[in-house]
């Protein structure tokens, strides 16, 4: 190597171990690479260059990323008979056989693009040329484009970052019509919001460009993502561990293996472009102990579907960043935590494509007609009523909406079938909602001050074998002395236990409608269900539901109870005052209802899905639960 490279040395390793991802997403379940070993003629399509075509820079941005086998070195094109002249470049300098393979293979990953080299060109990270000294033994280096000092993740971390990006996009009226916008500006949420889809939509079409021509990246993660301000597109990073899953041999056995191969391998992908949307949107996740949270709940086989239930517990509720994201995820029916979802989905056949994910309705602007399919509808009917419910509202009309929501999930139930719930229904549930009773305390004064914490269902199954299923309520509660209440919150804290056992069955729900000849009017027996019957012709539903009129009966999952076993703990010095434990658990009976207290009055499960459940009980109440977990 000529001496102004080797000079440098130091400070481009330091800088390649600052660009070092830190990121780890879960187990590697990449595909293995085939060896290749190509002569210098296979690389015609590219320019090899020598060092004297370049003048090498004093300094190395750590946004350009690097591994502990590679190093890094801004340079710009002084040969004046070259196409390149006066073009800043990078200069990556591969040290070990590894390092060098990757670069061959980023050289010939080119060559299977160049058909449509304008796309990539858009959204690919160009290779110029190499570098390869034979008087050198191993001497490698790869010469590819400038596109910026930072990476997306540097861009991230800026204080000012999204007037700073917006500025580096040029965004305008044209540029953010693109997301199916037609405004510049606006609050601080929308302009994220705005970028984002701009982000993700850019790099979803550079990955589905590798995904058309049989390859798959392998490496997505923000550290390897650049925007170039040039053409304000997404650049992905070297293709230098890009794997093939073309298939040559059509044989029956290996065309079946091919195709479980390239599912695997774009369901990967499509894995990693999952963490970079959560850690666009939720800022907070850059944070490597944050992040490893984020992970574990996924590693431990926690369906992401619940994602917004661990956002809540693991962001700081002061953090520097606000609740932007949040509401990002939360806006348009809870359209971000679906899609959030579908990327980071444990079953790989599951992961939503790239083509999909760009019509999906958190990618497309407000003037995008996007017809959304039935899950997102399910999906948004069940995240409104939780926006609602933690509104935590006591007026009327507010508690006819959720009451009239949750009759619609229940029209669209994706699982009818007992089966179905013996699969699904195991695990932790969150008490959130009663249509009978409103949960915790409301405008009267309670006899003794007690404060409920959560009220939890636990259901458990002994074997694959065994239908009978374990019922445990939960309800955790705090006892305040004194008649006023103080300021720390925190009393004495107790515990009441139900068990009891439950066999599933088939079951139907019947629909009670007005009979026109009695004077008895049936219709008014639940105000429920007179709800939905007076908005059922909306023209906002009426294409949702998957029939014409309000049916006479819905399939649900009847609930057969088995003994009840009540258990009371409380802690000292509650436990030794036997009238005062005696009001406090009157006051929890009183807060709480009656159907988590005798587990015999719920008599049929009518909505399941991944993280949302809804319970009927004897007197016709609905009970909502959200499906919850133990701490991280």
């Amino acid at each position: 190597m000529p001496r102004a490279l080797s000079g440098a040395l130091s400070c481009s390793s330091s800088s390649s171990s600052a660009g070092k991802s830190v990121l780890h997403h879960g187990p590697d379940v990449r595909p293995r690479i085939p060896e290749s070993h190509p002569s210098e003629n296979e690389f015609d399509h590219v320019t090899k260059f020598n060092m004297s075509d370049f003048t090498i820079s004093d300094s190395v941005s750590a946004g350009l990323g690097g591994r502990a086998d590679e190093l890094l070195f801004e340079a710009t094109v002084t040969d004046p008979h070259s196409t390149l002249h006066n073009t800043k470049v990078v200069l990556r300098q591969l040290t070990s056989i590894q390092a060098q393979r990757r670069g061959k293979r980023a050289i010939e990953v080119l060559r299977k693009l160049a058909d449509r080299r304008m796309m990539y060109l858009s959204y690919s990270m160009q290779v110029h040329g190499y570098i390869s000294s034979k008087s050198d033994t191993g001497s490698f280096t790869l010469v590819h484009g400038y596109h910026g000092s930072f990476s997306l993740r540097h861009w991230l971390q800026l204080s000012d970052w999204l007037p700073t990006l917006e500025a580096t996009l040029a965004l305008d009226e044209e540029s953010v019509r693109r997301v199916g916008d037609d405004t510049v500006g606006g609050p601080s949420v929308t302009r994220q919001l705005r970028l984002i889809r701009i982000l993700m939509r850019d790099l979803l079409i550079g990955v589905n460009y590798l995904h058309s021509h049989g390859l798959a990246h392998t490496e997505l993660r923000l550290e390897n993502v650049h925007i170039s301000p040039v053409d304000g597109h997404v650049k992905v990073g070297i293709l230098g561990n890009a794997a093939d899953f073309v298939q040559s041999d059509q044989s029956s056995g290996a065309l079946k293996s091919h195709k479980e191969r390239r599912k695997m391998m774009i369901a990967f992908d499509m894995r990693c472009v999952g963490f970079m949307m959560a850690k666009m949107v939720l800022r907070e996740l850059m944070d490597p102990s944050t992040f490893s949270k984020f992970k574990m709940f996924l590693t431990r086989g926690n369906d992401p579907a619940c994602l917004r239930e661990l956002v809540f517990r693991i962001l700081n509720k002061n953090s520097a960043f606000g609740n932007s994201g949040l509401q990002i995820l939360d806006r348009n029916w809870g359209a971000g935590w679906n899609l959030l979802s579908l990327l980071l989905a444990a079953d790989p056949s599951k992961r939503i494509s790239c083509l999909e994910a760009l019509k999906h309705p958190f990618l497309c602007g407000p003037k995008w007609r996007v017809e959304p399919s039935m899950n997102i509808i399910r999906w948004g009917l069940g995240s409104t009523a939780v926006r609602i419910i933690e509104e935590y509202i006591y007026r009327q009309p507010q508690r006819r909406r959720v009451a009239y929501f949750i009759e619609l999930m229940e029209m669209l139930n994706p699982n009818p079938r007992p089966r179905n719930w013996l699969e699904m229904l195991p695990g932790r549930w969150r008490l959130l909602y009663s249509t009978g009773k409103q949960v915790g305390l409301t405008f009267r004064q309670p006899s003794t001050r007690v404060l409920i914490n959560d009220v939890n269902l636990s259901i458990s199954r002994a074997s694959k074998m065994d239908p009978t299923l374990q019922f445990v309520s939960d309800i955790e509660f705090r006892v305040l002395d004194g008649k006023d209440w103080p300021h720390d919150k925190i009393g004495t804290a107790g515990k009441l236990q139900v068990n009891a056992s439950f066999r599933l069955m088939a079951g139907r729900r019947l629909y009670l409608k007005e009979d026109k000849d009695s004077s008895y009017n049936l219709a008014k027996t639940s105000t429920t269900q007179d709800s939905v019957i007076r908005k059922f012709s909306d023209t906002k539903w009426r294409k949702a539901l998957p029939f014409n009129e309000l049916p006479a009966s819905l399939p649900v999952a009847k609930l057969a109870a088995g003994d009840i076993e009540v258990t009371v703990k409380l802690d000292d010095p509650l436990s030794r005052n036997v009238a005062t434990a005696t009001k406090a658990i009157q006051e929890v009976r009183m807060q709480v209802p009656p159907e988590m207290f005798d587990l015999s009055r719920l008599v049929c499960g009518t909505y399941l899905d991944a993280r949302l459940l809804v319970v009927r009980g004897v007197n016709g109440s609905a009970l909502l639960f959200t499906r919850s977990f133990k701490e991280i």
